[in-house]
């Protein structure tokens, strides 16, 4: 079942958020069976205060669309001002209200199998407050979109909703800036030229780590942790899975160039060592792994 406002106006057009109608939207049904789906996803514009002693039994994501909120969560009191949410755990103590004459905000919650798991897999390793760039649209506006979808179809499935929700969490990673620290995209924009760079340098023997930093004219611990920032690891492990997506091109081509070969062409002198950082990382040999492909 779906609790469902009106989808249209008097007049049959279909609505928008500008009517500044409060929405709720309530999943269940065969929805659980999705390894992540939506719970319930709203708009409120007139933020009611909330006091949760045992916190939310889904995932609960909050953010501001104007006007500003507070919210006191595991003993810290935050502001959330536009461009700004929190994503709560379930069953985490917390309490929110507005923090002047003003207050509307969006929100979706969540569960299933597969969510925390994806929760932590892309970092967020407990309860966090996200603030983003004016300029990060794509954020910004998605459960609106995601809102208007779902007032214009029909989703009984939960479907479009998911994948909707899989979006979400994708870009809060993309443009979601944790405490006072910077986004993967603003880590992603730092490093675009030397990951350019090295697409066109990665068969030169001599490109390391020193050669690496250069290019951006940062020492190599601040290159190492800009890598470990947006790949989750070090920026010469990320030459590494460079040149061995290159040689694995190769390999599997149509042109059965030899092995010796392919291991120059993407940045070894030596074609044993090649061979033998291959097969570390992929569980076989260079000639095995072209059998197979």
């Amino acid at each position: 079942m779906r609790i469902n406002p009106s989808k249209q106006d008097q007049r049959g057009r279909p609505v928008r958020l500008s009517d500044s109608r409060q929405r709720h939207f309530l999943f269940t049904g065969a929805q659980p069976a999705l390894p992540i789906y939506v719970e319930s996803i709203g708009y409120n514009p007139e933020q009611e205060s909330i006091d949760r002693e045992e916190g939310y039994p889904c995932f609960h994501w909050l953010e501001t669309v104007s006007g500003e909120g507070t919210i006191e969560v595991a003993g810290q009191r935050l502001t959330l001002p536009p461009h700004t949410g929190i994503l709560l755990y379930p069953h985490i103590k917390h309490s929110y209200r507005k923090a002047g004459d003003e207050w509307s905000t969006s929100y979706i919650t969540f569960d299933g199998s597969q969510a925390a798991p994806m929760v932590t897999s892309l970092g967020f390793r407990h309860s966090e407050w996200f603030k983003w760039e004016q300029e990060a649209s794509e954020l910004s506006g998605h459960l609106t979109r995601m809102l208007i979808a779902i007032e214009t179809a029909d989703d009984r499935s939960g479907l479009d909703a998911s994948s909707g929700l899989y979006r979400f969490l994708l870009l809060l990673k993309k443009y979601g800036q944790v405490s006072s620290g910077s986004s993967l995209f603003q880590h992603m924009e730092r490093l675009n030229p030397l990951l350019a760079w090295l697409d066109s340098n990665y068969s030169d023997p001599a490109v390391g780590l020193p050669e690496m930093a250069e290019q951006l004219n940062v020492s190599a611990r601040y290159l190492n942790m800009l890598f470990r920032k947006a790949f989750g690891m070090t920026a010469y492990t990320y030459l590494i899975q460079l040149r061995l997506s290159k040689a694995k091109e190769l390999i599997s081509g149509l042109e059965r160039k030899p092995i010796m070969q392919i291991a120059q062409e993407v940045g070894y002198r030596d074609a044993s060592h090649f061979i033998s950082v291959f097969r570390k990382a992929e569980g076989m040999t260079p000639e095995q792994f072209r059998k197979l492909h």
